[in-house]
């Protein structure tokens, strides 16, 4: 028997065959962590029609329907549970994903989830200490991180310190394939900056 991605509760299983016996035929439900590997990462469950599958998603059929996951979010669905409450307005559909934010992601992993992992679990909160945080905004030529930095770093006499001595090279130990780092914030805002 196939294992699914995340665990659904029964409750949860007839809630969705519920819903889904009022969409149209083969209208399944695709899970999904938007923003994942950041503090801002959100697991979501949202209808998936007929031909709305993305490229790489994993189905996994249930009596009644068919969860289609997302497959990069497949290590930050890792020990997710979804389940169904009813309560007086009804009931209500819940998820909880602990990993979602901060996986342990491998080696093998995107290039974007791994320096996600090392921005926000070892980079940022040293950064917090002085009001500051940094983010990806994109990887390019495949190697070169584009990182933006807030909070206090934006603006920070010492930012070039931070970024070379800090973040450049514990990035670049920590993700061997990364080959560089660019800084796209507008260091002349100085409002918020630590010095």
């Amino acid at each position: 028997m196939e294992q699914s991605v995340v665990s659904i509760s029964q409750s949860a299983q007839d809630y969705l065959v519920k819903l889904l016996e009022k969409e149209e035929p083969g209208c399944g439900v695709r899970i999904f962590v938007a923003e994942p590997g950041t503090p801002n990462a959100e697991t979501c469950i949202a209808y998936c029609r007929e031909g709305e599958q993305h490229k790489g998603d994993q189905p996994f059929h249930y009596d009644g329907f068919t969860v289609w996951y997302d497959e990069r979010s497949i290590p930050f669905l890792e020990n997710a549970e979804v389940d169904f409450r009813e309560d007086r307005m009804g009931g209500q559909i819940t998820v909880r994903a602990p990993n979602s934010r901060v996986p342990q992601v491998g080696p093998d992993a995107p290039i974007e989830d791994r320096i996600n992992y090392v921005l926000y679990s070892e980079i940022n909160p040293n950064l917090a200490a002085h009001g500051g945080i940094v983010s990806l905004v994109e990887v390019v030529d495949d190697t070169v991180a584009v990182l933006l930095f807030g909070g206090g770093c934006q603006g920070c006499a010492a930012v070039d310190i931070t970024l070379k001595q800090g973040v450049e090279s514990t990035l670049l130990a920590r993700v061997p394939d990364l080959t560089g780092i660019k800084d796209a914030t507008d260091h002349s805002i100085t409002t918020n900056a630590y010095y």
